[in-house]
Parts: C-alpha cells; structure tokens; sequence
C-alpha cells in the first residue's frame, strides 16, 4: 500500500476509534467516574467485601457503591472478620475502611469517586456486643465526621460516605437516643410494616434475607404472587424514601443468578447484593446503564 494512503488509513482507524472511545469516556464521567475508571454503579453491593484480596479497593475497582463490612468489638477495637476464629488485630475498620476512604476523599475533592456527589454506603454489620460495639463505633466515626453524612435532630447532610449499620439489633437503643449520629440504621421488613414506622432519616435501608420471602431462585417462571410481593415491598419502601437491599439471593454465575438479578431490577431494588464483584459489574453494564 502506498505510504500517503496507508497514512490516511491510519488516520481514519484512529479518528473511528475516538469516536467509539471518546462517548464511553464521556459516559463514565458523566456518572461520575474517572474518563479511564469504572463508572459508579448505583445498585452494586460489595458483600462481605473483607473477604476479596483488597478489601474496599476491589469493589471500587469495579465501580461499586456499597460495601459491607462485619465488626466485633474486641479489646476496645473493631477488627473486620467474619467469624471470631479469623480475627486478626492488624484488620480493623480504621484500617481497611475508614482511613481508605478518607484518602480518595481527600483525593478526590470530597467524593469517594471524582465528580460524583452521591454519597458510597458502608454498611457496618456488628456481629455481638451491639450496644458496646456501637458506642466504639459512634466514637471512631466521629473522628472522620467530616466525610460522612449525619443526622442532627432529625436533619441529614449528605457526605460523601453514608455509615448504616446492620447485624446485631441491640444496637438500635443508642442510635436511637442520640440527638446527632454520624451512621444510620439498617432496618427489616418488620419495619417497613410497622403501624407507626421509622423515617428514613433513622432507618433509610431495609434488608432482608431473600429465602425467607421467597421460595424462587431463579429456575423456571418467577410465580405471579411472588413477583407482586416484591414489587410491593420495594414499591413501599420507595414511598417512604427507604431503599431495599435483599441478601442471600443465588450468587452462582449462571442463568437462574440472571434470572433473579433480572426481576430485582424490574422491580426497582436498590442494592444487589454479590461476592462476585465482575459479574455484577458486566450484568449492570448491560441491563442497568442508568
């Protein structure tokens, strides 16, 4: 090929390519992702997500906004494990979670990935202790308030990280006496039909284990009855500004996993809970681009 028209070839591949590149970058930074980093996925949750190699820096690598963490009191520190026997003093929550995101918010001008206002979630599973695990928790986050969001007499601020804590449910008294929190409640589905329910400035995330509502997962046709219970349990959380989280769904890659993945979007869930961070990542890439 002559040398002036393999040039203007050249030219032409590498003008088609930026216009293929240049709208995904624009894509990712629209929503608030670097223009050469994973775009914030708004549904995606990281759980257990101490368990990956790099705890919190794995689901942010995968675009990521919610990640959960399991604490226990230990000697006057929380140390991040799943069981007691895997308890390590160099795993804390300070460590692994809060100085972490204290970094990229710093680095990032006040968000946890650059440009995006909405607040990452941690959601802070206490497994015992909870009214002492959560006066060491109150005290440690106060420490980093200046990134989280808070709730003062009934007040949110938003910050660039939302604390919600989960597990053990003695520690709802203390939160619930405090005048200013720095950490929000994980409620259940009791709560959501409760006569005289929570607002979501105390309760803004309900979670519930998806078998004890459902017997479907994710083989043959979703039943008609419980595909309305979902769709009314999300609807009325949605009412009450409450977002919806079910844990326990099938986590095996494959079409009953989809399957299942399929109807929580349809029905408006906000977290859908994986230890799959790549999976979800390519699922939400094609079926949740919002």
């Amino acid at each position: 090929m002559p040398t002036t028209r393999r040039r203007a070839v050249t030219t032409l591949a590498a003008a088609l390519a930026g216009a293929v590149a240049v709208p995904s970058q624009a894509r990712a930074a629209t929503r608030g992702g670097a223009p050469d980093g994973p775009a914030p996925l708004r549904r995606a949750h990281a759980h257990n997500d101490y368990l990956h190699e790099r705890p919190l820096h794995d689901a942010l690598s995968h675009g990521f906004t919610s990640v959960e963490a399991d604490i226990f009191l230990v000697d006057g520190e929380l140390l991040v494990a799943h069981e007691p026997a895997e308890l390590d003093p160099a795993r804390t929550l300070r460590s692994l979670y809060l100085d972490p995101l204290l970094a990229r918010v710093r680095a990032n001008h006040g968000s946890v990935y650059p440009g995006r206002r909405r607040p990452v979630q941690l959601l802070i599973d206490i497994k015992t202790d909870g009214v002492a695990a959560y006066l060491e928790l109150d005290r440690q986050l106060r420490q980093y308030r200046r990134m989280l969001s808070s709730c003062a007499h009934g007040h949110v601020r938003l910050g660039a990280v939302t604390p919600v804590i989960s597990g053990d449910r003695a520690a709802r008294a203390p939160m619930e006496a405090q005048r200013v929190r720095y950490a929000f409640y994980d409620g259940r589905l009791d709560d959501l039909a409760a006569a005289d329910p929570a607002p979501a400035s105390f309760i803004p995330l309900i979670s519930s284990n998806w078998t004890h509502s459902f017997s479907w997962l994710g083989t043959g046709e979703f039943p008609a009855a419980e595909r309305e219970k979902l769709h009314t349990l999300v609807a009325t959380a949605h009412r009450r500004s409450q977002r919806v989280r079910f844990w326990a769904t099938p986590d095996l890659a494959g079409p009953a996993r989809d399957a299942v993945w399929s109807e929580l979007l349809a029905a408006g869930a906000d977290h859908i809970n994986t230890d799959d961070l790549a999976g979800l990542e390519r699922f939400l890439g094609v079926h949740d681009r919002r």
